[in-house]
């Protein structure tokens, strides 16, 4: 298999842990896999991007312009941020809900995630919508989002993964206590996955 998968948010919504998930399993299916993080002022809200490239085709950890298959987004404004990297025909799954970075609070532009979300739209991107708060609705807090998110990047067919393979890096890669919660949200992120591919 050979696949660029971009995984993007701010710092605190889990995107290492979703790409260390994503990689580990692409190596367990027998995968070449590259991986690397660009992390800016992670801690306190900054950029944080992730690259994965699985196959023999990558001689290197960062997508070029235009070669990522997926584009998996914590926030809507990181989905528009990294689009160059999106290759044509490529597939974006997006939260709807905006982090307000600290100069919105300062400015008070009005920034909701919502223009980031037309701007997908209208640029006739394959994009799938999701609602953190609602899909993490029965799993007690929203931290669970970017397990979630990777159930419904396989379900849908465009992280090219195993659901199997998925669940083996949670149980193992994952702390102790927290591995039934987060094989919950994989699995509420498959079911909706299931639900948008019909």
């Amino acid at each position: 298999m050979d696949k660029n998968i971009l995984i993007c948010g701010v710092g605190g919504q889990g995107t290492v842990l979703a790409s260390k998930l994503t990689a580990s399993a692409a190596m367990l299916e027998g995968n070449t896999v590259h991986s690397a993080e660009t992390i800016g002022m992670a801690q306190r809200g900054g950029s944080v991007t992730s690259h994965i490239r699985i196959g023999d085709k990558a001689f290197s950890p960062l997508i070029p312009d235009g070669l990522a298959d997926l584009i998996m987004a914590f926030e809507p404004a990181e989905a528009v941020r990294n689009l160059k990297y999106l290759k044509k025909g490529g597939t974006v799954i997006v939260n709807k809900k905006a982090v307000k970075p600290v100069t919105e609070s300062l400015l008070d532009t009005g920034y909701d995630g919502s223009k980031m979300i037309a701007f997908l739209k209208d640029n006739n991107i394959k994009t799938y919508v999701l609602d953190a708060d609602e899909l993490c609705s029965s799993l007690g807090s929203v931290k669970f989002f970017n397990i979630a998110l990777l159930g419904v990047a396989v379900a849908t067919g465009d992280l090219g993964l195993k659901k199997e393979s998925l669940e083996n890096e949670i149980k193992t890669k994952v702390k102790e206590k927290f591995v039934q919660i987060n094989l919950k949200a994989f699995e509420t992120g498959y079911k909706l996955g299931q639900e948008l591919c019909f």
